[in-house]
């Protein structure tokens, strides 16, 4: 089990929002920094925490896109190597991040669309970056009167007909190097774990899986340690100190 760093970037700016409320018109903000990506970065860095993630929340393909982008292009220059990089990732720019030092490139919606599991994307994604430069990302959100996670979509905004579970992980391990869940109804609320997703994540063994969404106090880690099986990874954002929160990183590490 080991805690994974992240760097949320929107507007062009590094933030802490509610994850449910993304949408063209904004969000629920809970952090905005004064500091770039590249100040976090280099923090995770000299902390020796690789693997974490730099997410890009503006829409692909708008100006706020690439003021965004440059952002977290700061942020893999401070730690080539070391850190991720997700949000409007397609074959034709995934190469673009790992060349300016992204660990690995993101993807959900480009594999995800029309609310179905698209296979020959699916392939054509991993053919572009090699298997092991992609991470899938099946963040997963609740529908009202329905049973199980759905993947989601968009920014969080759109269900799939997948439900998380340990079968769709099986089955699509072959493509990918690593999962990344965002349990999108609790994702910057910082008022708890979603226990459902945690538990179907460490029923998982395969390929490194993390977990990120409601993290609040220190024994929330003992939570995922214990339903994750210590397979299960955590990325921690609203609730820690650099972001206006009350969780220390140092302390956080040491648990995991």
């Amino acid at each position: 089990m080991q805690i994974r760093p992240c760097i949320d970037i929107h507007d062009g700016r590094v933030k802490q929002i509610v994850g449910g409320s993304l949408s063209d018109s904004g969000a629920v903000e809970n952090f905005i920094s004064e500091k770039d990506a590249a100040y976090y970065a280099g923090i995770y860095r000299d902390m020796e925490l690789p693997g974490g993630h730099v997410i890009i929340l503006n829409k692909y393909g708008t100006p706020e896109y690439e003021s965004s982008m440059e952002m977290a292009m700061k942020a893999f220059s401070a730690y080539p190597g070391g850190m991720q990089a997700g949000g409007g990732i397609t074959p034709a720019n995934a190469k673009s991040f790992l060349d300016a030092g992204a660990s690995a490139v993101i993807v959900t919606s480009y594999v995800f669309r029309d609310g179905k599991l698209d296979m020959d994307r699916l392939k054509e994604m991993s053919a572009a970056v090699g298997r092991e430069s992609l991470v899938l990302d099946m963040s997963c959100r609740r529908k009202a009167g329905e049973e199980g996670l759905y993947v989601v979509t968009d920014r969080w905004q759109k269900y799939t007909e997948e439900k998380l579970s340990v079968e769709l992980l099986r089955r699509l391990e072959e493509y990918a190097c690593e999962y990344l869940v965002h349990a999108a109804d609790v994702e910057g609320k910082a008022a708890g774990i979603d226990e459902e997703a945690v538990r179907i994540l460490g029923q998982y063994e395969g390929l490194p899986v993390t977990y990120a969404g409601g993290v609040h106090e220190y024994e929330d880690i003992g939570k995922i340690r214990a339903l994750g099986y210590e397979r299960v990874n955590v990325t921690v954002g609203s609730a820690l100190s650099l972001f206006g929160g009350k969780l220390e990183l140092n302390k956080l590490t040491a648990l995991c």
